[in-house]
């Protein structure tokens, strides 16, 4: 089960997630003004941003400690993470295809097991799913 971390362990994620965001911001500058980045930058721009949250996800969940099939699940998702990243890195390889198709079939593998709420370890607000405070009151 997930426990609350303290602020020390929630720092390395953290600043990885800020990390992931700052480079998501470069990303936009580069789509508004690609004349001040070099040749070949959004290979890297595209790619950063989606290895530096698979990693911040990553140690967010080691920090947690989650069940086993937990980690899987979790350890799944940042795989997906990297193969899209690889894709965005490395384009023109003959395998990107395929890292694209790897990445997609683990995103809609994740989504399917939230759906079936596998593991059975897994807290419902997983797949942020919000519930209003009355139907909360009618389940107590």
């Amino acid at each position: 089960m997930f426990s609350r971390m303290n602020r020390a362990h929630r720092a390395l994620p953290a600043i990885l997630g800020v990390v992931a965001l700052a480079s998501v911001g470069a990303l936009f500058v580069w789509d508004a003004r690609p004349l001040l980045f070099p040749a070949g930058a959004h290979n890297v721009l595209g790619a950063v941003p989606l290895a530096m949250i698979a990693l911040a996800y990553l140690v967010y969940q080691s920090a947690h400690r989650p069940a086993h099939m937990e980690a899987v699940k979790a350890i799944l998702l940042a795989i997906a993470f990297l193969f899209w990243a690889a894709n965005q890195l490395w384009p023109a390889l003959p395998q990107a295809t395929l890292f694209n198709d790897i990445a997609i079939g683990l995103f809609v593998l994740d989504v399917f097991l939230v759906l079936i709420g596998w593991p059975a370890t897994s807290p419902d607000e997983s797949f942020a799913e919000i519930y209003p405070a009355e139907s909360q009151e009618r389940k107590t």
